[in-house]
């Protein structure tokens, strides 16, 4: 697919430069952002560095500030919350690079802002102390970089994003509504890639689902902590009402009429029956999930999504 007037591809030097939306997220705000898009964290934490271990009988000496005092009243005796350092957690970075991302009715096409997503996330976890790896994924070919706590694996991850995305100088973008099986084999290398207790994002358009996508995505969030970004252009949800528009196929554009309510039927219907099947592919594998728009920034998108500095959880 291709539109005017959007960014069509962003390169390796820009996607370092994200490092400073990286640091910026990490600032404490002066306010809390409100949005309507559901969080991504997981569960709250008592602070990076620290995870809970377990409750025991408060012993003297015990921090009070650290009472449980639900088991305290249940038990009838005082109870203390123990927390342990938390260990380095591998970060893996899954993201879709395929040809229905190469496009966009506005702001960067798809392949573009999944692209900043996932260096944005990478720039974060290695600020935080986290091993970084990612999956790079385009139809064409899947490029695995095994996590790792150096800012080289970064930089590698990077220059894989910036190279697996489509240019115009390839030609026209391979027919984007055929299905290829892109997304279930990345998710397949990943239950192979990723180790237990992994912080997983997988960020994509998720229109290349298939009926065993929500199985894959549930093993894998079996032992991991998994969140589906989902970056969506405004036309795909809403056509305007009038006007001539052309997306690409396989031998070429071809041109739609806006206009014709025969056409805006078949699309409503489409729209929604591809949202039905993703919003069961997400109940049904218990993976959070948030929308990001092409239009927007993905910096100030994640504002609203991570915890407080940037925390990814």
């Amino acid at each position: 697919m291709g539109m005017t007037n959007a960014t069509t591809h962003i390169g390796l030097p820009d996607l370092i430069r994200l490092q400073a939306d990286a640091r910026a997220l990490r600032l404490p705000s002066a306010r809390p952002v409100r949005s309507r898009q559901s969080g991504l964290q997981r569960s709250p934490q008592r602070g990076r560095g620290m995870a809970f271990a377990e409750v025991r009988l408060y012993q003297p000496g015990d921090d009070i500030r650290s009472i449980d005092w639900r088991v305290t009243a249940r038990r009838q005796e005082p109870h203390t919350k123990l927390y342990e350092e938390e260990r380095e957690r591998p970060v893996l970075l899954l993201c879709d690079l395929g040809p229905s991302l190469y496009f966009a009715s506005t702001g960067a096409f798809k392949q573009v802002r999944c692209a900043q997503l996932a260096a944005i996330l990478a720039w974060l976890a290695l600020s935080a102390g986290d091993q970084v790896g990612g999956i790079v994924f385009n139809g064409e070919a899947l490029e695995v970089l095994r996590p790792a706590r150096r800012k080289k694996s970064v930089l590698k991850l990077l220059d894989a994003l910036a190279n697996r995305q489509r240019t115009a100088d390839r030609g026209p973008a391979p027919d984007a509504g055929a299905g290829d099986g892109r997304l279930d084999k990345a998710l397949t290398e990943a239950r192979r890639v990723a180790h237990t207790g992994s912080r997983i994002f997988v960020i994509s358009d998720f229109l290349d689902i298939s009926s065993e996508t929500g199985t894959l995505l549930g093993a894998l969030a079996r032992h991991n902590a998994v969140s589906a970004l989902r970056v969506l252009d405004p036309l795909e949800q809403s056509l305007p009402a009038s006007g001539r528009f052309a997306v690409a196929g396989p031998e070429g554009p071809v041109w739609f009429d806006a206009g014709n309510p025969r056409f805006q039927r078949a699309w409503q219907q489409k729209v929604a029956s591809h949202e039905r099947q993703l919003e069961d592919c997400f109940r049904t594998s218990g993976v959070a999930a948030a929308d990001i728009s092409t239009a927007g920034d993905p910096a100030v998108t994640l504002k609203s999504l991570l915890g407080p500095g940037g925390r990814i959880g």
